[in-house]
């Protein structure tokens, strides 16, 4: 499926840092992360447990889409979507190779 150029332009994506993360309750594959984005934090769930604990993400600069309307998984609410790209056996997460500060726009 194909979409414009000015569907592609609504979508925001931001670097933030991943303050903390604890698995959710009662979900065998869902994180709970705490990011930063530099002028504001988010709660985001993610449905990667399966292949990365809570030690391996806190701490990263990550990239997340960060103007989706939120969702609630188990409870919680999600307030943004982390990005990573589809491995052969877990999803790979994107980190930037220099430096960036937290809330830097993906353009």
């Amino acid at each position: 499926m194909n979409i414009t150029f000015d569907d592609f332009k609504k979508v925001e994506i931001r670097v933030g840092k991943i303050l903390t993360c604890e698995r959710v309750e009662n979900a065998d594959k869902l994180l709970k992360l705490q990011v930063d984005f530099g002028d504001y934090k988010r709660q985001i769930i993610s449905g990667i447990a399966e292949w990365y604990t809570p030690e391996d993400l806190t701490g990263k600069l990550l990239p997340f889409i960060v103007n989706l309307e939120p969702r609630n998984f188990r409870g919680e609410e999600s307030q943004g979507m982390l990005m990573a790209i589809e491995g052969e056996d877990k999803p790979v997460l994107l980190e930037p190779s220099e430096a960036v500060k937290e809330g830097s726009e993906v353009v």
